[in-house]
This record gives C-alpha cells, sequence and structure tokens, in this order.
C-alpha cells in the first residue's frame, strides 16, 4: 500500500505517464525512484523553510539592530553567509570524491547547520552587544561551510537518484512546499499581534530542528556509489577542475550567465533602500514586508519553474533574465515618477523580482545537473559554485558604488547584468534534448 501511494504522489507531481521515466540515473535506481523522488522534497523543503527562517537579509540583520550589535556584525551577515557557502567547495569537492555514496556528506552538513542555527537562538538569548553579534556572526559561518558541503554533494546525489527531466520538478516542489511556510511565518512578523524577539527566536528553533529531521530522512535515500577517483589531493584538483574552464566553452558560458545573474540576489537591498519610506515600512510590518514577498514569489512559481526547467533549463534562464531585467526596470521607473513608495510599489517589485530569482535558481540547478556527466557533475558544482562566491564576495563593491552615485545607479547596472544574462544563455545548449 505504502509503495502504491508512493506511485500515485510520483506520477501526480511529474505528469508521469510513460513506462520510460529513468534517463541518466543507474538502472538499478529505477525502482527507488518514487521514494527517492518524495525523499528529496520532504528533505529538500525543510532546509529550504530553515533558510527563510533564518534570512541574513532580513531576520538575522533584525536580531543583531534588536540586540545592540555593532554595525559590522551586521554587514558581515551577507557576505559571511553567502560566500562561505560557496568559496570552499573547490577544495572540499575533491575530498568528498573519496566517498562513494555522498549523501551522508549532506546529512552531516545539514545536521552542522541545525546545531549551528541552534547556537545563534541561544546567543540571541543570552548574548547582547558586541559578544551576540560576533557569536552570531561565527555561527553563521560555520553554518555557510556546512552548506557548502551540502552543496558540493546535493546535485551529485540528485544526479544518480532522480532522473532527467524529473528533477527540476523535485527541487521546484520542495521550493513551493517551503515557501508556503515561510509566508506564515512573515505573516505573524508582519500582523505585530505577537512580539517579534520571541517569535524570531522561536523560528531559529524550529530551523535547526528542520535542518536535523531532514538529515535523518535524506539518510534513507537509495543512492548507487559512484566514482571516487580524483579525492587525494584538493589543490591538484581545484587545478584540474580551474582546466575544465580551457577544455568546455558550455561550462564558460553557463558560468558567464550564472555570474550575470547574481544581480537577482544583490538587488533587493538596494531595491528596500530605494523605495522604503517611514510610511510604508509601517504598513507592511517592516521586518515582514520581504519574507512575505519572497516566500510568495518562490510559493507561486517554483514548482512552474522546476516543470519548464525539465523541458529547457535554458529557456528558463533565459525567461528568468528577461523578468530580471523588466522588474530592476520598472522599480527605476517607478522611482522616477515618485511612485516607488506607495504602498503597494516596493512590494509588487520585489515580488517580480523574487519570481525572476526563483527561475534563476532552477533553471541553474537543473542546466547544471543535467549538462554534467556522472563523472563530472561535482567538479562542475564546486568549480562554478567558487567562481561565484568570489563574483558574490566582490559584490561589495556596489555598496561602494552607492555611497558614491547613489542607489539608482547601482539598480540600473543590475539591470544591465541581468539584460546581458539574456544573451548569455542564449547560446547555452539544450541539454534536456534527448541523445538517444
Amino acid at each position: 500500500m505504502a509503495d502504491t501511494t508512493l506511485d500515485k504522489v510520483y506520477r501526480m507531481l511529474t505528469s508521469d505517464d510513460e513506462g520510460r521515466v529513468c534517463r541518466d540515473i543507474p538502472e538499478s535506481a529505477c525502482n527507488d525512484q518514487p521514494k527517492n523522488f518524495l525523499t528529496h522534497i520532504v528533505s529538500l523543503g525543510a532546509t529550504k523553510t530553515a533558510d527563510g527562517l533564518i534570512d541574513p537579509k532580513l531576520v538575522l540583520s533584525w536580531l543583531l539592530t534588536q540586540l545592540g550589535a555593532p554595525a559590522v556584525f551586521i554587514g558581515l551577515l551577507v557576505p559571511v553567509r553567502e560566500s562561505g557557502a560557496l568559496l570552499p567547495q573547490l577544495l572540499t569537492a575533491a575530498s568528498l570524491r573519496r566517498l562513494s555514496k555522498r549523501k551522508w556528506a549532506w546529512c552531516a552538513g545539514s545536521a552542522i547547520q541545525g546545531l549551528s542555527a541552534a547556537a545563534i537562538a541561544l546567543a540571541a538569548l543570552f548574548l547582547e552587544g558586541a559578544a551576540a553579534g560576533f557569536a552570531i556572526v561565527l555561527a553563521l559561518g560555520v553554518l555557510a561551510l556546512a552548506r557548502s558541503v551540502c552543496s558540493v554533494t546535493y546535485k551529485d546525489v540528485l544526479g544518480k537518484t532522480v532522473s532527467k527531466a524529473r528533477r527540476g520538478t523535485a527541487t521546484g516542489t520542495a521550493s513551493s512546499t517551503a515557501a508556503l511556510f515561510v509566508i506564515f511565518f512573515g505573516t505573524i512578523l508582519t500582523t505585530g499581534e505577537l512580539e517579534r524577539m520571541p517569535v524570531v527566536i522561536a523560528g531559529l528553533f524550529v530551523a535547526a530542528g528542520l535542518w536535523l529531521i531532514a538529515s535523518v530522512l535524506f539518510s534513507t535515500l537509495q543512492e548507487e556509489a559512484g566514482a571516487t577517483e580524483g579525492g587525494a589531493n584538493p589543490l591538484a584538483a581545484a587545478r584540474e577542475n580551474f582546466g575544465l574552464l580551457a577544455r568546455d566553452a558550455q561550462l564558460r558560458r553557463f558560468i558567464a550567465t550564472r555570474g550575470l545573474l547574481i544581480s537577482t540576489a544583490l538587488a533587493p537591498p538596494f531595491m528596500v533602500a530605494l523605495g522604503t519610506s517611514e510610511e510604508a515600512g509601517n504598513a507592511f510590518g517592516g521586518l515582514g514586508l520581504l519574507v512575505i514577498a519572497s516566500a510568495g514569489a518562490a510559493l507561486f512559481s517554483s514548482y512552474i519553474w522546476g516543470r519548464l526547467a525539465d523541458r529547457s533549463s535554458r529557456k528558463v534562464l533565459i525567461f528568468s533574465a528577461i523578468a530580471a531585467t523588466l522588474a530592476l526596470v520598472a522599480t527605476l521607473v517607478l522611482n522616477a515618477l515618485g511612485l516607488l513608495e506607495a504602498v503597494w510599489a516596493l512590494p509588487a517589485m520585489i515580488f517580480a523580482l523574487m519570481l525572476a530569482y526563483q527561475g534563476v535558481r532552477l533553471g541553474r540547478s537543473t542546466h547544471l545537473v543535467d549538462m554534467a556527466t556522472r563523472d563530472t557533475r561535482a567538479a562542475y558544482t564546486a568549480l562554478s559554485n567558487t567562481i561565484i562566491g568570489i563574483l558574490l564576495a566582490l559584490g561589495g563593491v556596489f555598496s561602494l558604488l552607492a555611497e558614491f552615485t547613489g542607489v539608482a545607479i547601482v539598480i540600473a547596472v543590475l539591470a544591465v547584468m541581468s539584460g546581458l544574462a539574456v544573451f548569455a544563455a542564449l547560446g547555452l545548449d539544450e541539454v534536456q534534448a534527448e541523445t538517444d
């Protein structure tokens, strides 16, 4: 009965009425695919919900402000979280290749993220000022490093356990499910019915529990053993991975496209700085604004983006880049007309940009998994993430640009980047096309 139920849910989510559903995974993994597919959705949905509950851009920034932490710690939150999760991957990927079943690395990384989130919550309960800032940033750094392990292994495990043309659906469904819970969290923060500090701290503890649950659940995946060669010397492997750039034109174009599309991740704080007035901030509950806008975009678009990515991740990246460009240009137009501080304007623009951002996330993930082979997937992931981590670390330049030229100029530059990404993505291969 359980297997029958799993099969029904699997077919409902994938619209699978074909007899042949196993593409680019070991033949022995076919029978386990419905269970693995749903395990991915629940595990990833739990971690994505946890991500939303501790969002450094919003939740942790507000938390440190309330705890009286110096501004330097608040400024470190996003760089530590983003770069710490990406930069180490080129070195760690080689060591992780020693594991024939890499789900165990993901499980360990998820568990450490859960413990780190609990440490952040405890610091918020018992510390304040600079001590709270130092402890929370340190715990966030550990969380980011653990996340880097999960990131570099996840696509490899996904590629071995879920068939091509099903992977985007799995990740998209997880994102939409998580968004529903984050919207509920954001609504509580926005209404003001409960004091925000207890709600935020409770959210941190819930996030910790979700990461721990995901770790246990992910361990039940039926993963076939994979290649382990290339795991002896991290530095040598890093040099070899960079050599992939010289040999693979499609990898270069993919990284260029993804690099230009970091505009979708960098833009929200500048949009808020450009358009937030005291009146608008109070009307939407301040802290809950971006939480609801971002989660709402994920809820309404992630499953759709995921399904489209299973058909053509190239087109998803193109459409997402176009949507991001339009959202950023519209933000500038509304600002020029003096309408951006209207109650509806900034939430609408944030929502539009987050729609594009979700498309970028689903499109880039699915494209990378499907363009790589079973033996190159981990290396492609690590190389791509490391380069993007460097670019995100350099994203602080935009803050300096905003100081000297104004926030509107920064948004204009980010809009140009999104526009250029359209042309870069046009040259990508249709990696979902049948090759047999």
